[in-house]
């Protein structure tokens, strides 16, 4: 299983992206930030709000380099009937990836193996394919994107200032910490 600090292993995946089918690996964003989304199943009550809230977020992502995957145990045909079906669902620019298997989910150790599906899990991979946040909790328990988004836009504050850490809460703008010295920043 992946752990942070650990390079994440490839993987290749059927998708639905942009009205069509089509297999996207890992390793096609390399050179980019990353963010994971597990979800347990399309036509579900938790899952639409989730992603179509992402959906909302995706531009804010892109302006970070990341790219938005979406995953759960259902086929690219599902992902695609939930996209024509659902008008929260049709708005999702980003790729919705297919894990039948559990392969992909059971690496990053979101797999229920008595129930087939994924727990929400939220990982954040860096541009050298090291991952930097993971996240993973009840499926009864929705995401916030803004907090996904604060959390990438403080993974990347330390990845660009070597030797700075963002205290609790922390947006851009705001001061940073430098282990053993004080505040340091905008006030």
């Amino acid at each position: 299983m992946v752990k942070i600090g650990g390079k994440v292993n490839g993987f290749t995946l059927e998708a639905y992206t942009n009205d069509r089918f089509k297999k996207i690996s890992l390793s096609d964003y390399k050179g980019k930030w990353v963010v994971l989304l597990f979800y347990p199943a399309d036509f579900t009550f938790v899952c639409p709000t989730e992603l179509a809230e992402a959906a909302d977020y995706y531009e804010r992502f892109q302006k970070e380099d990341a790219e938005i995957l979406s995953i759960s145990t259902d086929t690219v045909f599902v992902h695609k009937a939930w996209h024509d079906q659902s008008p929260s669902i049709r708005k999702i620019k980003y790729p919705m990836l297919a894990d039948p298997t559990g392969q992909v989910c059971r690496e990053f150790g979101t797999y229920i193996e008595s129930e087939g599906l994924s727990l929400r899990g939220t990982f954040i991979i860096d541009p050298t394919g090291v991952l930097k946040c993971a996240d993973i909790h009840d499926n009864s328990i929705g995401r916030s994107s803004a907090e996904i988004l604060r959390k990438l836009q403080a993974a990347k504050f330390v990845a660009e200032h070597k030797g700075e850490a963002c205290p609790a809460s922390w947006k851009p703008g705001e001061k940073t910490l430098k282990p053993g010295i004080k505040l340091v920043g905008k006030i």
